[in-house]
């Protein structure tokens, strides 16, 4: 069964969504079929994500119980590598994964990231320097990639 919790966060509404396992989804629109209630990986994604937003968490420590292909599984994983308050691109990722022209398969993959914030897609720009696709919208990437930096350089 997946349970489902929303939390405040400073760009609106987020939805949690956790198995007995771990947590399968984090974002704005929720994934899941929406069965209310509460585990021990829904307390915990939100107490992170709300020290995160308050500016006092960088990683996450959560469970989680993801689906995807073993490549975007592969991708996600490389996501985790990517240090707070850091930006890099679609490019740095393929080399990661030994695959560097893999660059629109890691753009895709990392489209279906289920986990925001957690597996930070936020943190991945356009090899121009650009801001690229979310699926939380532009603004809130910015304001993501802003809040971070505005963490670091206190």
């Amino acid at each position: 069964m997946i349970l489902t919790q929303v939390i405040s966060s400073p760009m609106g509404k987020v939805t949690l969504q956790a198995t007995a396992q771990g947590l399968c989804y984090v974002g704005f629109h929720p994934k899941y079929a929406q069965t209310q209630g509460e585990n021990e990986h829904l307390s915990l994604a939100a107490q992170q994500l709300e020290e995160y937003f308050a500016g006092k968490r960088q990683t996450f420590s959560v469970s989680l119980d993801v689906t995807g292909t073993p490549f975007q599984k592969a991708v996600w994983q490389v996501l985790r590598q990517v240090p707070y308050a850091t930006t890099t691109t679609y490019g740095w990722m393929a080399k990661q994964l030994n695959n560097p022209k893999a660059v629109r398969a890691v753009g895709a993959a990392n489209g279906k990231n289920p986990i925001s914030f957690i597996v930070p897609c936020h943190r991945i720009i356009g090899a121009n320097g650009t801001l690229t696709g979310y699926a939380g919208g532009l603004a809130n990437k910015a304001w993501l990639l802003e809040h971070e930096q505005n963490v670091i350089s206190k």
